[in-house]
């Protein structure tokens, strides 16, 4: 088994997030390569939440044509990012502090169901890959790499998730983990808070390890709703 070593505590300075738009898109499946650089956007706060979206400068800054953009648009309004409001364009949803509670509250459910059947079900491969991808996030905290430390730590979560076998369960899991994942990250901004998210990890990794379903099933649990009391905590500061 992989031993797992968290390292001393230390100063971090966290990178501003790349917004996603410096360089242009390729043309094939445009309008879903458009869809993930939006939500990316939205993600790091390049598009905070109740902005309304510009066709024209979406387009200049993508280098696409309206076509694809607008089809992107369709798609994530689906995923609840965006609302499409008639004859006004778009805008970033907005979640009251209700649906978030509500959102975290069931997204913590299949996290930690998905974590009980990914220990039955996970072959070692996985469980090396995810070891690897934990190390890389390690990395990325320790050199205030947050968008790169996100981007490992979801694909983590969606590794245990695939993990669990159940394409149901993913599929749910990943419309409720879109409309969340902006949160997510800003839930790290606080240093703080990133240091436990990162020893929590830690714990995930071993339970894994130990192919121990129930503690896994916990840990994972408590690592979502932790997030949600973070966020919902931030949100009654900024108010």
């Amino acid at each position: 088994m992989h031993s797992v070593t968290l390292n001393a505590v230390r100063e971090h300075t966290v990178h501003p997030p790349d917004n996603g738009a410096a360089q242009p898109i390729s043309r094939q499946a445009l309008h879903l390569a458009v869809m993930d650089r939006l939500r990316k956007m939205i993600t790091e706060g390049a598009l905070a939440p109740g902005a309304h979206l510009n066709e024209r400068a979406l387009c200049e800054q993508l280098g696409v044509s309206r076509t694809p953009l607008r089809e992107a648009l369709k798609m994530l309004a689906v995923e609840r990012l965006i609302d499409l409001l008639p004859n006004r364009g778009a805008r970033v949803v907005t979640l009251s502090a209700s649906d978030i509670a509500d959102a975290f509250e069931l997204l913590s459910g299949l996290e930690a169901l998905a974590g009980e059947l990914a220990c039955e079900r996970i072959t070692q491969a996985e469980i090396d890959e995810i070891q690897a991808l934990h190390c890389a996030m390690d990395d990325c905290y320790a050199n205030g790499d947050l968008p790169g430390y996100f981007d490992c730590n979801q694909r983590i979560h969606d590794r245990i998730n695939a993990a669990a076998r159940n394409p149901a369960l993913t599929q749910m899991y990943q419309s409720v983990n879109h409309r969340l994942r902006a949160l997510r990250f800003r839930s790290n901004l606080h240093t703080g808070k990133w240091e436990r998210a990162i020893e929590e990890h830690v714990a995930m990794l071993r339970a894994l390890h130990q192919r121990d379903g129930a503690a896994l099933g916990r840990l994972l649990r408590a690592h979502l709703m932790a997030k949600c009391t973070a966020v919902l905590a931030g949100m009654r500061v900024a108010a």
